[in-house]
């Protein structure tokens, strides 16, 4: 199977992925594969955090033009996958000389699917764009092409908890990764001083409580699937064993009313009211928290989103940080370099990571009493060994690079490039279960404030 991440979070996907039992994980490009059985296949939508897709390849081949494609899917037996009955829905992503159009292959595709039912039956299965009985992910590097069941259906970052939002909301899956890479558990309290629309403090409650983001999902593509098990992804919902208490608390604040109320909606609707806090404050005003504690947050970079004094607020931000957070770190994310120069603090951790199209890097900044140099000979550590060995992945992560400062979001990001995955055949057809309603879900999520 294959994980389809954001740059940058592939480390962190594959660690969630090898905690959740997978076999044979390998770290890609925007992807990682593994290998596991249907329960994994469900798990893995439903309990990680870092992954947008999760794709079942079925056929690999090599096509050297749209005829071989054509030719190769048609010989496919897709009674397997789907009848007269049912739609599908084809995407395509290509990174090839000879297929320039990720649209064209798509039809390609779904011409040969077609043709095969007509010539066999006389009718044929419906396209359907919107909401498709099977969704099919077809990937061709230069003549390597992988077809893939979409198991996901919608990206997996729409957890389903978002009533409203801000402008330029952080991606669910890019806050989740921000936090792990912290390693933050919930150990301390948890802050977000510019929290806009919530995002970061749900998915830090999320991890905290080790609660599954996909506990607020209507659907799955693969809840359509001829073999899907409804019994066993039933218990795998309803299984709140792993799940924890957790003994701190997570703040929010932002300058803007209407992002406090949006985040208080949203921060209900999942159900977590307990454990987050929103009050309107500007970061300006901030002070030294009472307890242990954690910032990790994503201040404007004067792209989609900006401010009156956009440096002035990065060195207000570093202020703050000097002044009002000792004995604690804070992680920000921003995109420009001036504007990291402004916080004018030296951080002990740079990772690049990717907002969007934007390549942005993610600073750690340990904030200790006193000088340095006092800092350290007491004992004191700016870079841990794990810290100082990202550091030097970050550097090969730069020369390696082949993209330019902005990225086509949705052909380059969102997109895994699944060049290096083996391929295994799976045999889809062995223990069909009979098909029945599905349960109904428990209901966890009616988070009425007395």
């Amino acid at each position: 199977m294959i994980a389809k991440t954001f740059m940058g979070l592939e480390p962190i996907l594959a660690k969630e992925l090898t905690q959740l039992g997978a076999n044979d994980v390998q770290i890609g490009r925007r992807m990682v594969s593994f290998t596991g059985d249907k329960e994994l296949l469900y798990r893995a939508n439903f309990q990680l955090h870092t992954a947008i897709k999760i794709l079942k390849p079925i056929h690999h081949f090599k096509a050297k033009s749209a005829d071989d494609v054509y030719e190769e899917i048609h010989k496919m037996d897709w009674t397997e996958y789907l009848d007269n009955d049912k739609t599908f829905a084809v995407d395509s992503v290509v990174f090839s000389e000879e297929f320039r159009h990720s649209k064209f292959v798509s039809y390609k595709v779904k011409d040969a699917i077609v043709d095969q039912f007509r010539e066999k039956t006389g009718s044929r299965p419906n396209i359907s764009v919107a909401n498709p009985d099977l969704r099919l992910n077809m990937h061709i590097a230069e003549d390597q092409c992988t077809l893939s069941l979409d198991s996901s259906g919608e990206s997996l970052h729409r957890r389903g908890y978002r009533q409203e939002s801000v402008e330029a909301p952080l991606n669910e899956v890019l806050a989740a990764g921000m936090i792990l890479m912290t390693g933050w558990q919930g150990d301390t309290d948890f802050i977000d001083p510019m929290c806009g629309s919530g995002t970061i403090l749900i998915e830090a409650a999320l991890i905290a409580h080790n609660m599954a983001p996909g506990l607020f999902r209507k659907e799955y593509a693969f809840e359509k699937w001829p073999d899907f098990d409804a019994d066993l992804f039933d218990r795998i919902y309803n299984d709140d064993s792993q799940e924890r208490e957790f003994k701190h608390h997570i703040y929010g604040y932002d300058i803007d009313m209407k992002a406090v109320n949006t985040a208080r909606l949203n921060v209900k609707a999942a159900g977590l009211t307990s454990s987050i806090t929103i009050e309107q404050q500007d970061f300006k005003d901030f002070k030294q928290p009472k307890e242990k504690s954690i910032i990790v947050t994503n201040p404007p970079y004067g792209e989609r989103i900006s401010t009156p004094d956009l440096f002035g607020t990065y060195k207000m931000i570093g202020e703050r940080l000097k002044h009002e957070f000792t004995g604690n770190d804070a992680w920000v994310l921003s995109y420009r370099e001036e504007c990291f120069d402004q916080i004018g603090l030296k951080p002990s951790i740079k990772i690049p990571l990717f907002n969007g199209s934007l390549e942005c890097e993610f600073r750690k900044y340990q904030m200790f009493d006193g000088k340095m140099k006092v800092f350290r000979s007491e004992g004191g550590k700016v870079k841990t060994d794990e810290e100082k060995r990202q550091m030097a992945e970050k550097h090969r992560f730069k020369k390696n690079r082949e993209f330019k400062k902005r990225l086509e979001e949705q052909e380059q990001n969102e997109d895994a490039d699944i060049r290096s995955f083996t391929f295994h055949h799976h045999d889809l057809k062995k223990n069909k279960p009979n098909r029945r309603d599905f349960p109904k879900k428990r209901n966890r999520f009616n988070d009425d404030e007395d």
